[in-house]
């Protein structure tokens, strides 16, 4: 959505088996909408509240405490938004097909 400042994020790895990015968000702030292409984990290193904007104009919260990690399938294609009032981030591991 236009006028959302933009996530931050920092490439920490990066080989042939996996990318490792660390995420931190404003309160507002949206990754931008992009489909994963790759299997993946997240943990996050704050508590986090999050809103899951998905293709058709569909929309879902996730809030998970922080240390809390989860895995999606290659396909999925959002726009993640803070939707919390403070700042939150969280790690990425996309895992590279052998």
């Amino acid at each position: 959505m236009a006028g959302r400042a933009q996530a931050t994020h920092e490439v920490l790895v990066d080989d042939d088996r996996v990318r490792v990015t660390r995420w931190d968000f404003a309160p507002g702030a949206q990754t931008g909408w992009h489909r994963h292409g790759m299997d993946y984990v997240v943990t996050t290193l704050t508590p986090c509240h999050m809103l899951l904007e998905e293709p058709g104009g569909g929309s879902r919260r996730a809030d998970m405490e922080a240390g809390v990690a989860y895995r999606r399938s290659e396909g999925v294609e959002h726009n993640v938004v803070n939707a919390g009032d403070a700042p939150m981030s969280f790690v990425e591991v996309e895992l590279k097909p052998r």
